[in-house]
């Protein structure tokens, strides 16, 4: 069994005339990926000068310079309050779902009231154009247990997804969600199967699923800092509603070995620099505008493709 996955355009993306809207935090690395992203993915970002972007990101570059002189250590100071005592049952029922299970199965955790604007980001764009939907969502004044609910979801709404056969044993599956993605391969056993079908008894099945992840707002803690994980657009939605802080499982780490388990191969290839630099990027500059610029991307897809290559025959039994 293949697996490909890749985020691409459809293929009439050039003449569809609906865009999304990004915010991109310039002066960070890397310089080689916003100049790619640019041009390739930004419309009309093939006649940008590049030039012209790499003055822009360098002038951002300076700003964080003078950033690491007037906020040195502010990722360290971040808030972080302990779980409310009215929401106990609400956390009990979290940890029992099989998701949340799964996501943290390895690594002590916490569940925290977090501030964000002090959590240190490593994901250098979100799409900003969800942000007033999502926090419609939730309304202007959540209760605890609806801002629990909205930052740790057990239920959710799915994306659409779209099957298609490219040839007897391949298939391709799409969706505009970029949280699309391919989950561990899996053998199941006859007493697992339900309505299997097939041309006769079925004996196991292997195969790999296709959906979406867990989708809770979490992060990674190393001493004082908070590195967010995952739920940038729910934390910037949050944010843009005038919400400061927001429920978050975070994940304990106290070696590289560790972070491994846990973190986005960004972080895990350079932990000193989003745990230990004077001042890493943070929530709050996605809303500072010398750092971010706004730009209008080329609707994208998440694509993953299944092929199945089957072979039989015998051996000699040992």
């Amino acid at each position: 069994m293949s697996i490909a996955k890749a985020r691409q355009a459809p293929p009439n993306a050039d003449a569809d005339t609906g865009q999304v809207p990004l915010l991109w935090l310039l002066g960070q690395p890397h310089l080689r990926d916003y100049l790619a992203f640019f041009e390739t993915k930004v419309c009309g970002g093939e006649q940008a000068d590049p030039r012209a972007l790499t003055a822009e990101w360098r002038t951002a570059n300076d700003i964080y310079y003078e950033l690491e002189q007037h906020e040195a250590g502010i990722a360290d100071t971040i808030e972080c309050r302990p779980l409310d005592k009215r929401l106990a049952r609400l956390s009990a029922e979290l940890e029992q779902n099989p998701w949340f299970r799964a996501a943290f199965d390895n690594l002590p955790y916490t569940i925290e009231l977090v501030e964000l604007d002090k959590l240190v980001v490593s994901q250098l764009h979100v799409e900003n154009g969800f942000a007033g939907m999502i926090a419609a969502r939730l309304g202007p004044d959540p209760s605890p247990s609806e801002l629990f609910r909205f930052c740790l979801p057990t239920e959710r709404e799915l994306p659409p997804v779209a099957i298609r056969r490219l040839g007897a044993h391949r298939y391709q599956f799409t969706s505009p969600s970029t949280d699309f993605r391919e989950h561990a391969p899996r053998l199941l056993r006859a007493d697992e199967l339900v309505h299997a079908g097939g041309s006769g008894p079925v004996a196991a099945f292997f195969g790999v699923g296709v959906g979406f992840g867990a989708n809770f707002l979490s992060g990674i803690r190393s001493g004082a800092r908070v590195v967010l994980e995952n739920g940038y657009h729910r934390s910037y939605a949050l944010r843009s509603a005038g919400i400061t802080h927001a429920w978050c499982v975070i994940e304990h780490v106290t070696r590289k070995d560790e972070l491994r388990l846990a973190a986005s191969e960004t972080v895990a290839a350079d932990p000193e620099f989003y745990f230990a630099a004077k001042r890493p990027p943070i929530l709050r500059d996605f809303f500072d505008p010398r750092l971010a610029k706004q730009l209008m991307t080329k609707r994208m897809e998440s694509v993953v493709e299944v092929e199945i290559k089957v072979r039989s025959g015998s051996s000699t039994a040992v």
